[in-house]
């Protein structure tokens, strides 16, 4: 957890884990979209035209902020956004060879890569309740996603994209200051776009075939491309990376909400089921520092009363 993340008041955390959930819903939407515009255009293009109108659109609006960065931080923020990118044309193209409710739970095992990185790299020490809200929150993706698993290509290459996540994730916990939410952000859309388009090459990307393709790309885009970049940074520059990772499981309890409400699935007791159980782990991880706050002021209150 960077240093900024461990003095944020608990006002702020609160608000970040509110802005991540808002990211995860409004991820969570766009798996209708996204299903339709990839049957009508190739999967990479898709994602080259996707973060390419998003990158062009943070160059702009961020202008400022991206000439007030270091170069050490344009090197982290690069560096993030390369990673980024490989785990989204790795995720696409194990979508492509396996079903995506299996790919739902492969991608969704960042939350169990998440404490595993952090505590290799970074030498961080998890509480036990953090590990329980890991395993709540890999059984409930399992009941949400999983009707029969087989490992092949397809699960290996998301499982893959989901180790690059958790890596993303880690790393930007560990280098997202608040203020430098927006410059950062920005440059990581600008690697993630030219990740996408070098897997274009050497023809370059297809553009969306019609007005409807149009419209969801740039909902995808701008929305849930630069808007939830933005948001990510910045949450993350508050939350241990951990925490963010268990919070983002959310993303499938939101995708099953939309599915059912737009009438493309039916209501399950596996999607209520594995819903509580991820809401359950976000539950725990969420209460932890709020104990730990109250225990801190008691113990204050507590050395001020023995002073006196």
């Amino acid at each position: 957890m960077s240093a900024v993340a461990q003095r944020t008041p608990a006002r702020l955390r609160a608000l970040a884990t509110l802005g991540l959930l808002a990211l995860t819903a409004v991820w969570g939407s766009t798996f209708v979209l996204i299903k339709d515009v990839v049957g009508r255009m190739p999967v990479a293009d898709f994602l080259a035209v996707r973060f390419a109108i998003a990158a062009a659109a943070m160059a702009l609006l961020f202008a400022r902020p991206l000439q007030r960065m270091s170069r050490l931080q344009v090197g982290r923020a690069l560096l993030l956004g390369t990673v980024y990118g490989a785990g989204q044309l790795l995720q696409t193209w194990g979508l492509a060879l396996i079903a995506p409710s299996v790919s739902g739970f492969a991608t969704g095992m960042y939350v169990v890569f998440t404490p595993i990185l952090a505590t290799v790299l970074l030498r961080q020490r998890m509480a036990g309740v953090v590990w329980l809200a890991v395993l709540l929150a890999t059984a409930g993706l399992a009941l949400l996603s999983l009707n029969g698993f087989s490992v092949d290509l397809g699960v290996w290459l998301t499982l893959a994209s989901a180790l690059l996540y958790a890596l993303h994730i880690v790393g930007l916990g560990q280098w997202s200051r608040p203020e430098e939410a927006f410059g950062m952000s920005a440059v990581q859309m600008v690697a993630i776009a030219l990740v996408c388009l070098l897997a274009t090459a050497p023809r370059g990307p297809v553009l969306p075939p019609d007005r409807a393709a149009w419209i969801a790309v740039l909902y995808m885009a701008l929305i849930a491309g630069a808007g939830a970049m933005l948001m990510q940074t910045w949450a993350q520059a508050h939350l241990p990376a951990t925490r963010a990772a268990i919070v983002m499981t959310t993303e499938p309890v939101f995708a099953a909400a939309f599915a059912v409400a737009f009438g493309s699935d039916v209501l399950t007791w596996r999607m209520l089921a594995g819903g509580a159980l991820v809401l359950s782990a976000m539950y725990l991880v969420e209460l932890m520092p709020r104990r730990r706050d109250k225990a801190d002021a008691a113990l204050t209150a507590e050395s001020v009363h023995h002073e006196i």
